[in-house]
């Protein structure tokens, strides 16, 4: 009876029903629905901050249109003044009212400075008085000297401002105010002003032209930057707590700001952070983030400003604190988070106890199986008086159950029975697997074989033909010498000697050949005699070395073969063995009766205690023409030995251990 199978090793939560259907249960509300949730929030957080970016870019546009528009209306006024009939009528009539024109229109116009200038810069007349002269490279100048009303924003030196209007040096210049993340300056104070520039052309009265020229300082003005700011932040436009900014930068520095250091005092003096000022004034870009302004956070909006000569020179920002937006992301965020977990936390409960309705069956079945698979065949759930897919499935299983020990107790008779057919089965093929295996050897020996002696035949005919002319004319070349002849005896006997040995070797390549050609009388001998006779033949080579030669002849069957053949095999064998033995050794000829695959017949063996073989020239030494004596073989001693024992039936095979020795073993069948 076969061994019952191995229990199933237990299997971990990933393998368990329990474990997979509280997944099931768990798994949407605690995993996907808040990962679902979070994606969902942190999308909505990054739209939030989109809209909160959008709006300060709206806001920037208003404030960029509001600025655009002061410079648009200063050049439009300036232009319109330059051009009005009272103003030609006393530059043509009444040129010492012209000062007091010019103050009319400056304080109508909010103008901090306007005058008028030749073209080769000489001031007619100016409001207020000049203390000094008015430079006159501006650029915008130059245009309006060329005909061409132009107006910008430059940037005046308190020495500049001062030769135009001394009062405007008290009102630009502002105490720098140390301000958290701002580039380190050495400077106390900004003394510059920043002026919105206009000028335009006008005909004076000796028909030359005339440049109109004047401006409004932004230093201070905080008119000018609280209506931007009233455009951009109107009433309820932001939520409560929050609070819009405006703020134009003459370089780093807030000129004109609503921005508030404390109560009743505005942020005048401070400057923007470090990295603000490389983004904007560094690299020209518009600044759309949060941002640290002064002493909080806020939401801005920074372009910069170009002067008239291409020069960024400044910014101008708006924002709004972005802390009651943090508040109320924070607190939408908390809302949602407290509502998911009071919602888990009601319908968790409800879930596992559904899913251990369903579990705790599924896992008395596991065990009944379990139970089965560990051999107890007699094991059942016992579910009953549940009524639904599960239960029936219990049932079911029970049934089956009953089905699987009646077979099984039939699967056990009948793989006994199969056990001992493929047994059976099983040494048949054994046996015919080996008869096919020494018959395939066989087969690709004697394939080897033809083929070779196909191509030895071939060669050792057609060497007897040069070796027959050679004799021919060695006889002839003595009888032509005469007594002469004796000059070169020992010349003509190698070359006899020579020739003979190349007889000799297509002797034996047509043995190898074509061996039945060659077969001697067939006769019964005993290998002992045989033995016997052959070493005789080898004295001399024994003579030659210290080689001790043992005997041991335990056969007493016949052997039915030439004896010449045979005597031949022996002779080959004893002398590889001397050859293998230069130092000297023991030589051991021994003879014995064997059986070989149920067939009587006995056994020659030639064992020498020499340098022996490694295994790959022991697959090779069969092979004809193979030989391990470099000058002296020939390398068809032993492929003539396997042919002769081969054709009498028998078979020769080798063993060999390096550095031990050799053993050739040859076995021929009985003599019927």
């Amino acid at each position: 009876m076969p061994d019952a199978p191995a229990r199933p090793a237990p299997r971990g939560r990933e393998g368990s029903v329990r474990f997979r259907l509280l997944a099931i249960a768990l798994l949407p509300t605690l995993v996907i629905l808040p990962l679902l949730l979070g994606m969902a929030v942190y999308r909505w957080n990054a739209k939030f901050d989109a809209a909160l970016i959008s709006k300060v870019n709206g806001d920037l546009t208003i404030a960029h249109q509001y600025f655009a528009r002061i410079l648009e209306n200063t050049g439009e006024h300036i232009a319109a003044l330059g051009q009005s009939v009272r103003f030609r009528e006393t530059v043509d009539g009444a040129p010492g009212a012209l000062p007091a024109l010019l103050e009319e229109n400056r304080r109508r116009l909010d103008l901090d400075f306007l005058y008028l200038l030749r073209a080769d810069g000489e001031a007619l007349a100016a409001a207020p008085a000049f203390a000094g002269a008015p430079r006159g490279d501006w650029p915008i100048i130059a245009k309006a000297m060329q005909g061409e009303a132009a107006t910008g924003v430059d940037i005046f030196s308190a020495g500049e401002l001062a030769s135009i209007a001394p009062a405007l040096v008290e009102r630009a210049e502002l105490e720098l105010v140390p301000t958290p993340n701002a580039i380190p300056t050495e400077r106390d104070a900004e003394t510059r002003g920043m002026v919105v520039h206009s000028a335009s052309p006008v005909r004076l009265a000796d028909g030359g032209t005339g440049v109109l020229v004047g401006g409004i300082l932004l230093n201070r003005n905080l008119v000018f930057i609280d209506t931007i700011n009233d455009l951009v932040y109107r009433e309820a436009s932001l939520p409560e707590g929050s609070q819009g900014t405006a703020t134009l930068f003459l370089d780093d520095v807030r000129i004109s700001t609503n921005v508030r250091l404390f109560e009743g005092r505005r942020a005048l003096g401070t400057r923007v952070s470090s990295i603000v000022r490389s983004a904007v004034l560094g690299e020209g870009r518009v600044w759309l983030d949060s941002a640290f302004v002064v002493n909080d956070w806020y939401i801005s909006a920074y372009e910069p400003i170009t002067d008239s000569f291409g020069k960024r020179v400044g910014m101008l920002y708006v924002g709004f604190l972005e802390t009651p937006f943090t508040e109320a992301k924070y607190t939408t965020l908390i809302t949602i988070a407290l509502a998911f977990l009071a919602i888990t936390a009601l319908s968790v409960p409800i879930f596992l106890r559904w899913a251990r309705s369903i579990f705790k069956p599924l896992e008395r079945m596991a065990g009944t199986i379990s139970d089965v698979e560990g051999g107890d065949l007699g094991a059942r759930t016992g579910i009953s008086g549940v009524n639904d897919e599960i239960g029936r499935v219990a049932q079911h299983l029970d049934h089956l159950l009953e089905q699987l020990q009646e077979r099984d107790r039939q699967l056990r008779a009948w793989n006994e029975e199969l056990n001992a057919r493929v047994e059976e089965r099983t040494r048949e093929l054994r046996l015919a697997n080996r008869q096919l295996e020494a018959t395939t050897k066989q087969l690709i020996m004697s394939e080897k074989l033809a083929a070779i002696g196909e191509i030895t035949a071939g060669v050792a005919h057609e060497i007897n033909n040069p070796i027959a002319v050679m004799q021919g004319n060695l006889e002839v070349v003595r009888q032509v010498m005469g007594e002469r002849a004796d000059e070169a005896r020992t010349e003509f006997r190698l070359l006899d000697e020579q020739i003979h040995r190349i007889s000799q070797i297509v002797t034996k390549l047509l043995q190898f050949a074509k061996p039945e050609e060659y077969a001697g009388f067939v006769e019964r001998h005993a290998p002992a005699s045989v033995v016997s006779d052959s070493l005789p033949l080898v004295q001399h080579l024994l003579n030659k070395a210290e080689i001790r030669v043992e005997r041991d002849d335990a056969a007493t069957r016949l052997v039915l073969m030439n004896r010449t053949e045979l005597q031949q095999v022996l002779v080959n064998l004893i002398v590889n063995a001397i050859h293998a033995m230069p130092d000297g050794g023991v030589l051991r000829l021994a003879t014995a009766d064997r059986d070989l695959d149920g067939r009587p017949g006995l056994v020659v063996e030639v064992a020498d205690t020499g340098v022996g073989m490694s295994a790959e020239l022991l697959r090779k030494v069969f092979d004809p023409f193979f030989t391990t004596k470099r000058k002296d073989g020939t390398g068809l001693g032993l492929s003539i030995s396997q042919t002769l024992i081969s054709r009498q039936g028998g078979k020769i095979s080798a063993a060999s251990t390096p550095g031990e020795g050799t053993t050739f073993t040859v076995w021929l069948p009985e003599a019927a």
